[in-house]
């Protein structure tokens, strides 16, 4: 298992591609060769890595603006890239957003439109997909989990939530597809550097630990490795993986009031 070949008639699909990890998730697929389609909202901001991909390492590159947390949004996203005559060998699936607070005070609308955009796009895009790859005997699918995927989150409940149910979905894919050529890995960082937390309204507790940051570059090149290796999940940076392993591991009654005194 590992990357398929880059082909005329494929292409490497990424979501949120407009900013941070997605830019370099797009990247690390054009320098191996792989035409792109670039997903996100902003279709200017798209247009600028578009230009930029293409000049740096002339390969293919559509750019098709979609509102991923909308079913419409994505049935007609998929309509749009068959009609480019292309089929998904590579799906990067990275948009999704966190919010920051307790759960009865946060704003409902915005909580259902993450479930949305982290659990039902996600879900909805890999079904899409995957039957294709597994058809092709080919294909690498990369789910955008978190750290936050381990562990319940006290001021994060519903973003852990829809990570946890990120992880699960990917090990069981990684299991269930891994024989028949196409690989599916979940990739699980700490803090990054990028917009993500302009929009969860703050890092929290995370600032507090700086040797758990890392930049979205880094990220997403161990995130590309990790495909190219057939691996099921990639918690980049050891501070990151000791992190995890504490919250999978350590009891949820020390665990989860420890949370809400670091301000979690």
């Amino acid at each position: 298992m590992s990357l398929p070949d880059p082909r005329p008639d494929g292409a490497a699909l990424v979501t949120g591609a407009s900013s941070g990890i997605g830019i370099d998730l797009s990247r690390e697929l054009a320098r191996r060769g792989h035409g792109l389609i670039l997903v996100a909202r902003r279709v200017e901001r798209l247009e600028e890595v578009a230009a930029e991909l293409r000049e740096e390492f002339g390969i293919r590159v559509d750019v098709l603006p979609a509102d991923l947390s909308e079913r419409d949004g994505r049935v007609d996203l998929l309509e749009r890239i068959a009609g480019l005559g292309l089929e998904v060998d590579v799906l990067l699936n990275n948009a999704g957003y966190g919010l920051s607070g307790r759960f009865i005070e946060l704003e409902a609308e915005r909580q259902e439109q993450m479930v949305r955009l982290n659990v039902e796009a996600v879900h909805h895009l890999a079904r899409a997909v995957l039957p294709g790859m597994v058809e092709r005997g080919a294909g690498a699918v990369l789910l955008l989990g978190s750290i936050a995927a381990f562990q319940p989150l006290v001021g994060m409940s519903d973003y852990a939530a829809t990570k946890a149910f990120v992880l699960a979905l990917g090990e069981a894919l990684h299991e269930e597809v891994g024989s028949k050529g196409v690989t599916v890995t979940t990739l699980c960082p700490g803090p990054v550097k990028t917009e993500f937390w302009e929009v969860a309204g703050g890092a929290k507790g995370a600032s507090a630990i700086p040797v758990m940051w890392q930049t979205s570059d880094k990220v997403a090149r161990e995130a590309v490795e990790g495909l190219e290796k057939g691996q099921r999940v990639v918690v980049p940076g050891v501070p990151v993986k000791a992190a995890a392993l504490g919250g999978r591991w350590t009891p949820r009654s020390v665990l989860l009031p420890l949370l809400k005194r670091t301000g979690m």
